[in-house]
């Protein structure tokens, strides 16, 4: 008998952390304050999003459901942060959680801290 691998598992891909979409990440991360990789039709995403405009912070919000290379990235975003799932949310250059993690550092009065 041979081992069944489920039809929904994606397979395991090779991620090239020295690809341009690697250097894309690790770039929008370093140059600004708040990164939060989304989708535009994600509620968590919104969720997130919507935790840092009530503290009035500009965020740089890239949308990867508008791009072509959105697989590349989600891959990207997995090896950095142990998940591919969005939204995945960096201040700082530091991940910080996806929608209900952000959600939750700002209802402790965690989040706000980061903008003082």
């Amino acid at each position: 008998m041979g081992t069944v691998v489920s039809s929904m598992q994606k397979p395991m891909m090779y991620v090239n952390m020295d690809s341009s979409q690697a250097q894309f990440v690790r770039q929008t991360i370093a140059d600004n304050k708040v990164v939060i990789f989304s989708k535009t039709y994600c509620p968590y995403c919104s969720m997130a999003k919507e935790q840092f405009r009530k503290l009035n912070v500009q965020m740089t919000v890239v949308e990867l459901d508008l791009r072509n290379d959105a697989d590349e990235i989600q891959a990207v975003l997995g090896e950095l942060t142990g998940a591919r799932t969005v939204p995945r949310c960096f201040i700082n250059g530091k991940f910080v959680g996806g929608g209900t993690d952000v959600k939750r550092l700002f209802e402790q009065g965690i989040l706000q801290r980061y903008f003082q």
